[in-house]
């Protein structure tokens, strides 16, 4: 943990000096030439653990391993299913089928079936209610509610029975696990003890056999994926705190694929023949929190619990000086917690939305009673106590990094509205510490500049103000009964039109109560080499939601 003084140089200096002598080793460990045939990737990940039940951090590199049963890239694009070949909804609107794969394999030769996904969901839904309950990785129990029952009718026939109509069974982001695997894993293992250490097991196009945390994860094409064998030999994913040695990496060779570059270094890249650099729409989103908790975990004020406080505070944030300044352009604007890329969802909310306004802040503080009575340009709360927040901020790991200079916009206008704010850095796994629930142990901060990434399907992209998911990834402990039931309402809707409607209503709810303010929705940075590889995407080079291009990459 560091505490920043709103300069990032001496900070950046001991890490590069700490972060050195591990470079230099690990580069030349990985030094690539285009002979052996292995796809370097690097980008800012820190995964902690290969087991998908108790860890939100490791999206990569189990992407490459796992299937989901349908999910985002499936239903975008015909060429990239997942372990469902097709699906398919009866007229009730409650009875999913889903047709498996003829024929397909997990990567040790053993038959991966309609049976495994079945294993996968009852396996979940079963631990509900005891001691145990697998709520705290990316395969979690949400959602379960809304199953009535799972069966595998035969070995390529999976159907799903829910209690009302629901978009659930092909939204889902729960990945498929054998069950020759884990039907001997207890709940209480599987929720962290047990690492799932490699190879792993999949139906991906690669398969896991080396994973060292903090380093690179090596991976190994799986022979038996159901397209045929990858083109390439291997895959080799490095793990970094910082983006400099991604770009040296790009430039040097050493690396094939980088993502979470800084803009200045997307652009020195966006000059090299050899490079192709892209920008890409992500569901992420960069917020200010505010904690709300009263009680145990609250902060150190009760005026972060009072939606006129928050709601002044929002007109003090210039969302279009972020985006210009400290993204260079290249981000959207923040308004709602839906970002562009969600179409169909997405509102400018032109009726409510604020505007930036430093005076309109301070005279909405005044109004709800937060004055500066002493005249020394700090104000008070209503227990006449002077305003100090502190502000955390930290990136999940795989999200694209905040650059410190928005951190720094938005410490600098709540200064000159008189609330004075000391910042902490935070890595992700100490963020992740910090802002767990209070009955876990988070808690006691003020303000959080953080960001999240969630599916595209509009219940994902709200459940980070859903009353039960604070603490894993509702970081504002915020609680809001109509919201549930806003929330509820959408989980059992097919309609387009009603969907759309339930999230305005829950959109405009979270907004007036400002529990998050939004920053921007920053686009996804990457860049490739040219000379060793071919097959990569051209609207995304590389996804963001599977294993793709990794199963259909080969050497140039």
């Amino acid at each position: 943990m560091n505490e920043w003084p709103l300069s990032r140089r001496a900070v950046m200096k001991a890490m590069l000096v700490a972060s050195a002598a591990p470079w230099v080793v690990h580069s030349r460990a990985l030094a690539s030439s285009c002979d052996d045939h292995v796809v370097r990737l690097g980008g800012i990940i820190a995964p902690d653990t290969l087991n998908p039940f108790a860890t939100w951090s490791s999206f990569w590199p189990m992407v490459f391993v796992y299937d989901l049963l349908v999910a985002w890239d499936a239903q975008r694009h015909p060429d990239r299913k997942g372990f469902a070949k097709e699906w398919s909804v009866a007229d009730d609107n409650v009875t999913w089928t889903f047709k498996i794969w003829p024929g397909m394999k997990w990567s040790d030769g053993q038959p991966a079936t309609a049976r495994d996904a079945a294993f996968t969901f009852k396996y979940l839904r079963g631990s509900i209610g005891t001691p145990h309950e697998l709520n705290a990785g990316w395969n979690d129990t949400s959602g379960f509610e809304l199953v009535d029952s799972i069966t595998a009718v035969d070995d390529e026939t999976l159907q799903i029975v829910t209690k009302v109509p629901t978009r659930w069974p092909i939204d889902n982001y729960k990945v498929i696990v054998p069950e020759h695997i884990w039907k001997d894993i207890s709940y209480a293992d599987a929720l962290g003890p047990f690492r799932n250490d490699p190879p792993l097991v999949g139906t991906g196009p690669m398969i896991v056999t080396e994973f060292h945390q903090g380093q690179f994860a090596r991976l190994t094409p799986n022979p038996y994926f159901r397209t045929g064998q990858p083109g390439t030999a291997g895959m080799i994913l490095s793990f970094f705190s910082m983006p400099d040695p991604i770009a040296q990496g790009l430039k040097s060779g050493s690396l094939d694929y980088g993502m979470s570059l800084t803009y200045a270094q997307w652009a020195d890249l966006s000059k090299d023949p050899a490079i192709q650099v892209g920008q890409v729409r992500i569901p992420q989103r960069n917020y200010l929190a505010f904690n709300t908790a009263s009680g145990e975990g609250a902060g150190g004020t009760k005026a972060l619990q009072d939606p006129a406080f928050r709601d002044a505070i929002g007109y003090a944030i210039d969302q279009k000086a972020i985006v210009d300044r400290a993204f260079h352009g290249l981000a959207d604007p923040g308004v709602g917690p839906i970002m562009s890329i969600a179409a169909g969802y997405y509102s400018e909310l032109s009726d409510i939305r604020r505007h930036f306004d430093l005076t309109e802040a301070g005279r909405r503080l005044d109004a709800a009673g937060y004055r500066d009575t002493n005249g020394d340009g700090v104000r008070e709360d209503k227990e006449g106590n002077s305003f100090q927040l502190e502000l955390l901020t930290g990136s999940g790991s795989g999200n694209v990094e905040i650059p410190i200079a928005a951190v720094q916009l938005v410490a600098g206008w709540l200064g000159q509205i008189g609330i004075p704010v000391s910042v902490t850095q935070l890595e992700s796994g100490a963020l992740g510490a910090r802002t767990a629930a209070p009955t876990n142990g988070g808690g006691g901060w003020d303000l959080l500049i953080s960001s999240s990434w969630p599916s595209a399907f509009p219940g994902s992209l709200l459940r980070f103000a859903r009353s039960k998911r604070i603490g894993v990834d509702n970081t504002s402990y915020w609680s809001n009964d109509k919201f549930d039931e806003l929330l509820s309402d959408l989980d059992v809707t097919v309609d387009l039109k009603k969907s759309q409607a339930l999230v305005d209503q829950a959109v405009r709810l979270l907004y007036t109560e400002a529990p998050y303010i939004m920053l921007c929705y920053p686009f996804q940075l990457d860049a490739r080499r040219k000379d060793c590889f071919e097959g990569w995407g051209t609207e995304d080079m590389l996804s963001m939601e599977s294993y793709f291009p990794l199963d259909r990459l080969r050497p140039v």
